[in-house]
């Protein structure tokens, strides 16, 4: 959930810590990430804050543990989570729903930008929520559906049935200068 409604890059999934999640506020800060075995700043070096799904809230609120600082936990109680564990997961989860096996916990990303942009958010604000430091790389993950394909030739139908009057002529609006 943390890769799908909140849009965490592996690293920052793993470096989370239970203060990055603020209940009152409505949102996750994150303030770093780890990649083997180092904690850095997120990637492209700033921190940003993405507001949490009721969904993702719930997730976490039920989830705290007093096991640690970190928000994921290994179940043998050992507090490394690696991006390998976290892969493998991700293709068992896969196998399990009947998926081609792809992409790892990554895809999660993918799957949050194009969810956005399918509801009609605005890219920029994809772009933020994702952390990506260019518009041209949100736009790389945000991968529309046939359906929202269709969805938005429909919205070109719908402008020409409001420009027809009750007999079912079409009738041009003239405003004045």
């Amino acid at each position: 959930m943390l890769g799908g409604e909140a849009g965490l890059r592996c690293g920052e999934i793993i470096a989370l810590e239970q203060t990055d999640v603020d209940f009152t506020r409505g949102v996750i800060h994150v303030r770093c990430s780890e990649w083997e075995g180092h904690v850095t700043l997120p990637k492209g070096g700033r921190a940003r804050q993405v507001n949490m799904t009721a969904r993702l809230a719930d997730t976490l609120r039920k989830q705290r543990h007093l096991r640690g600082d970190r928000i994921l936990w290994r179940a043998d109680g050992h507090p490394k989570v690696t991006q390998v564990l976290l892969n493998k997961r991700m293709s068992r989860i896969q196998r399990l729903a009947g998926l081609k096996v792809t992409g790892g916990i990554h895809i999660l990303r993918h799957t949050f930008c194009s969810r956005l942009a399918m509801e009609g958010a605005p890219a920029e604000a994809i772009q933020e929520l994702a952390g990506h430091q260019n518009l041209s790389t949100t736009q790389r993950y945000m991968h529309l559906s046939p359906a929202a394909k269709s969805a938005a030739i429909r919205m070109l139908e719908g402008t020409k049935q409001e420009a027809q009057n009750g007999d079912g002529l079409e009738t041009m609006k003239i405003s004045s200068p």
